[in-house]
């Protein structure tokens, strides 16, 4: 279980780079895209960004698109928090969201 300081840590990060994504130039980040997660390392070096995106069709290219964005985000981060590290990003994709649309249809068809 994390501590509350990198719970913390992590909902500031995620509520920032959902701003900082609407920034990015990247034609390939576009459409409606969801920071679903941040996982920290309790060192700060590291953060695992779980992205959803409203459009499946385009998910593989909008996270290729934030790769190649990460640098400027980590910047751009790094000037919005007061941290004394900024975490390298790694984004992947987050299909939770699907997995529990498909749960409830599921759930919804045994009632029937």
């Amino acid at each position: 279980m994390p501590s509350n300081r990198i719970g913390r840590i992590n909902e500031e990060i995620q509520r920032t780079l959902s701003e900082l994504i609407r920034s990015v130039k990247d034609p390939r980040v576009h459409g409606l895209i969801s920071i679903t997660a941040v996982e920290t390392t309790p060192d700060l070096k590291y953060a695992k960004v779980h992205v959803s995106v409203l459009d499946k069709s385009d998910v593989d290219q909008v996270i290729k698109g934030l790769k190649s964005a990460a640098g400027y985000l980590r910047r751009e981060l790094g000037a919005a928090l007061s941290l004394r590290a900024t975490p390298e990003l790694t984004f992947l994709r987050d299909d939770s969201i699907d997995k529990g649309a498909h749960i409830l249809e599921i759930i919804e068809s045994l009632d029937k």
